[in-house]
């Protein structure tokens, strides 16, 4: 796979006159960093799909869906923040525009604008997909003693999964 993403993006960008010592090694960090730039790409993902829904809902379940996608997204836009910040203090610069998000996230864009159960479907679908991105970063961060990682990352499996089955539940 050659250079990380993380450490394409350190070496592009990033002076090294600053050494960065807090006990992770910098291969380590870079392997962290690069699984929490597909976790904030695929978060990114999912917010936007999720506000999409929020505007366009329709249907008897209207106000249900259009309030409880209000949260979800605003849920998720308060974490891309808790994620890219991650990716900065461990020494990297996060991904911030669509191309790169493109690159990096397993979340698909909606296909048009979905019925309103085809929308619970596709975001049950989307939190379980980032809840496999956030599971995949746990080796990196376990290898590497980033216990600030792990908690991260434990929370934000907690959120995509505990949504994910809320969802779900709407289907039966």
């Amino acid at each position: 796979m050659g250079k990380s993403r993380a450490s394409a993006m350190k070496s592009k960008s990033m002076p090294d006159s600053i050494e960065i010592d807090i006990g992770i090694d910098e291969k380590d960090r870079a392997k962290i960093a690069d699984g929490l730039a597909r976790l904030l790409a695929d978060t990114y993902a999912l917010y936007l799909k999720t506000h999409n829904f929020h505007w366009n809902v329709e249907g008897p379940m209207f106000n249900t869906l259009h309030q409880m996608f209000m949260a979800q997204y605003t849920e998720l836009w308060n974490a891309l923040d808790l994620i890219a910040e991650r990716i900065r203090a461990l020494g990297y610069y996060a991904p911030g525009s669509y191309r790169d998000f493109a690159k990096l996230a397993s979340v698909p864009d909606a296909d048009g604008v979905p019925v309103a159960l085809e929308m619970v479907r596709e975001l049950v679908a989307g939190h379980e997909a980032v809840a496999r991105t956030a599971r995949a970063a746990f080796p990196a961060a376990g290898k590497g003693n980033d216990e600030a990682t792990l908690d991260l990352l434990t929370q934000r499996l907690q959120v995509h999964e505990k949504t994910a089955w809320m969802l779900r539940s709407l289907l039966k």
